[in-house]
């Protein structure tokens, strides 16, 4: 097929009359563009935020006595990371508390994942696993209604909610909780804050996910 001044044109490969407008559109990228950096910002407020929350337990100054936390942990470690193919969509995020040391994982995830959810994640898998799973269920109710979810995922990387992905930590499914605990070998929990909230549009990031970590505390608590 041939289209204008004689170029080959093939039907899989044009854009359609909205694309070509978007991808001629320089607003549009602006736009992206001040919006990642007000995520950014946001990120490290949460940042800062959350450095308070470890100062309060003890492990900034590299006290142990607050939380379990598996051997060398680090408690100045973190990370921001920022890319555009989480299952096609931008995302950006902070790890804060953050340890990957081999089999042990003791992170917290704070992940702006654009078209989605905003996710505050506990990631936990290693040496101490069992206690913490103890911790979890001896301690179901002081966890339980704060609009958390258990990750039902085979993998930790997974970051949709819902049947079959998640499943919410109520006051009424301890047993259940407890059962699904007991056949995993890490333990994610998530709470998710749709794109929607006005607290989101607000600029109220850092303050959801400080909460979010607060609410998890006594899974990984001494």
């Amino acid at each position: 097929m041939l289209g204008h001044e004689g170029f080959s044109i093939s039907p899989s490969l044009s854009l359609t009359d909205e694309e070509a407008a978007l991808v001629a559109d320089a607003q549009f990228f602006r736009k992206k563009e001040r919006i990642s950096a007000k995520v950014r910002a946001q990120l490290d407020a949460t940042y800062a935020g959350l450095t308070d929350e470890l100062r309060q337990v003890g492990l900034h100054a590299g006290l142990q006595a607050g939380l379990i936390v598996p051997s060398g942990f680090n408690p100045r470690a973190h990370q921001f990371v920022k890319g555009e193919q989480l299952e096609s969509f931008p995302y950006q995020y902070l790890d804060y508390p953050k340890h990957f040391d081999g089999g042990n994982k003791f992170t917290f995830r704070t992940l702006f994942w654009w078209g989605h959810h905003l996710a505050c994640a506990l990631i936990l898998e290693g040496d101490s696993i069992k206690q913490y799973k103890k911790n979890l269920v001896d301690r179901f109710h002081q966890v339980a209604g704060q609009e958390l979810e258990l990750s039902l995922a085979p993998t930790l990387w997974e970051w949709k909610r819902g049947e079959g992905y998640t499943l919410p930590i109520t006051h009424d499914r301890k047993a259940q909780i407890a059962s699904v605990l007991a056949e995993r070998r890490f333990i994610k929990i998530v709470r998710f804050v749709p794109m929607t909230d006005p607290r989101l549009q607000a600029g109220l990031l850092p303050e959801l996910s400080r909460e979010a970590f607060r609410s998890m505390l006594p899974i990984v608590a001494v």
